[in-house]
């Protein structure tokens, strides 16, 4: 048995390989195997890279030496040996072999292609999505999702924002709508949250800066490629705010996320072939978008824009993020804060041709709240806490939304949504 004992050999890891010289003892996955007769080839993969390994007859314990030749691919290994320079092999250094041993063995064949060269489709990767999580590229998209999440609370940190965690078992829609996962909660009727919307303007209300990561659930009967029914969502909100305020906060935020993908994943983003900029930052009026897509002959609706529209704005503002504020009120919540009779202060953030936040500044006043809540044909009385929460002292306020996962495809520029879930839930989907 190869051991890990003090003052022995303790594990290095791939990429540390490299830099060494002399004895190493490596832990990792069999990438590749070669066998020709009196040398022998496995090629170790690890959570930092990959390298070549050598077995010679005339060197390499017998037992080892033998089992190199039936190892099958994805089974966990160790292997002691000492590194050596070789022009021939990748990175310029591989490992030559003194003992190896079999961690855990993988079963053959493999249901799913975990090459690099994988040809699998989605669906079957997903089923499989545990051994889908070997393969480099999907390595790469969870590793810069991690990155994302670590940049947005950095930002949120430096802008003064508390963290703060809200309960996503509730008593009536957060949002109004009747797509709502519902759940028995001992004697009572409850749902799955769809936001945390409500809770985080109470605290904002007395805490003046929060965000968070939020799960939420929408029970919507959609398969679309930029949809899931649970979801991971980063919200915002501050007092004393209205949307321009938030709406910069949003800009900066999302060139925070971008800047530190490109400084700390760089080889994932060559991995997956991506180039990435900084964006910039636009505004205009759903009223000047209207016009603009008239030319263009693009569908807009009265109170929403289609997704040809955000195709479009994504087109004629490349990287960039466009804020598209003054949105008709009908074609928002209860708790978006009117502007005048027929606009509101609230507005949607587009971004590489699709929408990744909305947001705007909330109604605090509580009878304009029951007000909105009735036009929107809603019971104010669900509301009541809610509602009465305005009552004692709550200033005006404005936030918004951002999907991770949303903003991890467009970052990316992936085809599908569920290429950035670890495991989706989506209308079909239940399993892993």
């Amino acid at each position: 048995m190869l051991k890990e004992k003090k003052n022995e050999l303790e594990r290095t890891y791939i990429k540390d390989a490299f830099s060494k010289n002399g004895k190493v003892f490596l832990k990792g996955w069999v990438y590749e195997v070669r066998d020709l007769s009196k040398i022998r080839f496995v090629i170790l993969r690890d959570v930092s890279g990959q390298i070549q390994t050598i077995g010679l007859d005339s060197k390499t314990d017998k037992e080892s030496f033998e089992l190199m030749k039936s190892l099958n691919r994805e089974s966990v290994i160790s292997v002691i040996g000492d590194v050596k320079e070789s022009k021939q092999a990748p990175g310029g250094k591989e490992v030559l072999v003194e003992k190896i041993e079999v961690i855990a063995k993988a079963e053959n064949p493999l249901p799913i292609d975990v090459s690099d060269f994988s040809k699998t489709e989605l669906p079957k990767r997903l089923d499989y999505r545990f051994l889908d999580l070997h393969r480099k590229e999907t390595q790469a998209i969870f590793k810069i999702q991690s990155t994302i999440q670590q940049a947005y609370m950095e930002f949120m940190i430096k802008e003064g924002a508390v963290m703060a965690q809200f309960p996503s078992i509730i008593g009536s829609s957060s949002e109004g709508g009747t797509d709502l996962f519902n759940v028995q909660y001992f004697e009572k009727k409850a749902c799955l949250s769809q936001s945390c919307q409500l809770y985080k303007q109470m605290l904002a209300c007395s805490m003046e800066k929060v965000f968070a990561i939020f799960t939420v659930w929408r029970a919507e009967k959609h398969n679309t490629v930029r949809h899931l029914n649970e979801s991971r969502q980063f919200d915002y909100e501050q007092a004393f705010a209205d949307d321009k305020i938030v709406m910069e906060v949003l800009g900066r935020c999302v060139q925070y996320i971008v800047k530190r993908v490109m400084e700390l994943n760089k080889e994932e983003l060559e991995v997956l072939n991506v180039k990435l900029k900084v964006p910039g930052v636009n505004y205009l009026t759903f009223g000047e978008v209207s016009e603009m897509m008239k030319k263009y002959k693009i569908h807009v609706g009265k109170d929403d824009l289609s997704g040809d529209a955000e195709k479009k704005l994504g087109e004629l503002y490349p990287d960039t993020v466009v804020f598209v504020h003054d949105w008709p009120l009908s074609g928002k919540p209860f708790y978006i804060m009117p502007k005048g009779k027929d606009l509101s202060y609230g507005f949607d953030a587009i971004y590489q041709g699709m929408e990744i936040s909305s947001g705007g500044q909330r109604v605090h006043l509580p009878e304009l709240l029951i007000e909105r809540l009735k036009a929107k044909g809603l019971n104010p009385k669900d509301f009541k806490a809610y509602v009465d929460s305005f009552r004692f002292g709550a200033p005006p306020h404005a936030g918004w939304g951002v999907g991770l996962e949303r903003i991890t495809m467009l970052i990316l520029g992936l085809p599908n949504i569920r290429e950035a879930v670890l495991f989706p839930r989506d209308r079909d989907r239940l399993t892993p």
